[in-house]
């Protein structure tokens, strides 16, 4: 059983990974950090009774059960909104609410490369080009390479995660990685 110190401490050191896979998926930061402190309490009130090895995989079960649900939440709100807006006059306004967001990868830097000026603004623009290409795949490509990637769980641990074989993760991760690949290749960006 986890202690309370033990929980803190793993939310503590998920939770800047969680926010960003969240903000990966609904490209949105409030809904993100909604989305992440949904799954830290769900985490928390269901299953603190857990040893402390076993809630990785449960919070990050927890994390893309919570991004589906809001995904699907969107969907029937859609619906509703579709329905009701023919009765109602057009409008012309644009919401460009969103457009001012930061990047997804714009927080991170190699801390060797801080003294570097140069190599932190290749390192910065090479970000930049990971994040708009990742943007670019459909969402179970992105969640497997996210989960398989960038928080280097192994195949059997994705799958329990995505709730799908392991064969579907590697071919999701394969078309991930060949995309990307791709992607950054028009882009002039050589291995």
């Amino acid at each position: 059983m986890a202690t309370r110190q033990e929980l803190s401490d793993f939310l503590s050191e998920v939770e800047l990974r969680a926010y960003k896979q969240a903000l990966f998926a609904v490209q949105d930061e409030h809904t993100a950090l909604d989305i992440v402190q949904d799954s830290m309490m769900k985490l928390t009130g269901k299953y603190a009774h857990k040893v402390p090895a076993e809630l990785p995989l449960l919070f990050q079960r927890i994390l893309q059960n919570t991004i589906r649900d809001y995904y699907r939440r969107q969907k029937s709100r859609s619906l509703r909104i579709s329905l009701f807006s023919m009765f109602a006059p057009a409008s012309d306004e644009q919401n460009a609410e969103y457009d001012d967001a930061p990047e997804p990868l714009s927080q991170i830097h190699d801390p060797d490369y801080k003294n570097n000026p140069g190599i932190a603004a290749e390192q910065s623009e090479f970000i930049e080009l990971i994040s708009q290409a990742l943007e670019t795949l459909p969402p179970r490509q992105r969640e497997a390479f996210l989960l398989r990637y960038w928080e280097e769980m192994d195949v059997s641990e994705t799958a329990k995660i995505m709730n799908c074989s392991e064969g579907s993760v590697k071919t999701h991760c394969s078309r991930a990685t060949h995309a990307l690949a791709a992607i950054l290749a028009g882009k002039g960006v050589k291995r």
